[in-house]
């Protein structure tokens, strides 16, 4: 019997500590976020603004900045392992640069309650998004 409390009591502590008393700590990536979007060109040149994507059901929606940095985008995405797949249903002008857009394969990472999406697309540049959950 004396066991039996021992390993109830072991297990309840194992229990208890294996909570996250952070509640800011990021578990999905569903909701609302802000935050930076950045693009680092291979000439140098480098652009920022403010930016603000929402996840919700599988679908997105980024905010578009000044001048279309980022541009913005819509539509569906898929999570594997440690890239995350946009894929944008919008029509699009041709006067841009369309690696603007949020569309197409990126990494992400997650640390407490910020959320990095970075992609080098088509060796133009690095197109990244820091975002914090609202």
């Amino acid at each position: 019997m004396k066991f039996k409390s021992i390993l109830f009591v072991g297990f309840f502590i194992c229990i208890l500590s294996c909570g996250n008393s952070d509640d800011n700590f990021l578990t999905t990536l569903e909701g609302e976020y802000e935050g930076t979007f950045t693009v680092e060109y291979q000439n140098d040149q480098t652009f920022s603004n403010p930016v603000e994507v929402s996840f919700g059901g599988g679908e997105f929606s980024s905010s578009t900045g000044p001048n279309r940095f980022p541009a913005g985008g819509s539509g569906a995405y898929e999570v594997e392992n440690n890239t995350i797949q946009f894929t944008d249903k919008n029509i699009w002008t041709a006067d841009f640069d369309w690696n603007l857009i949020l569309n197409g394969t990126y990494n992400y990472t997650i640390n407490e309650n910020t959320l990095t999406l970075s992609a080098n697309k088509n060796d133009v540049g690095v197109y990244k998004y820091v975002l914090k959950k609202k």
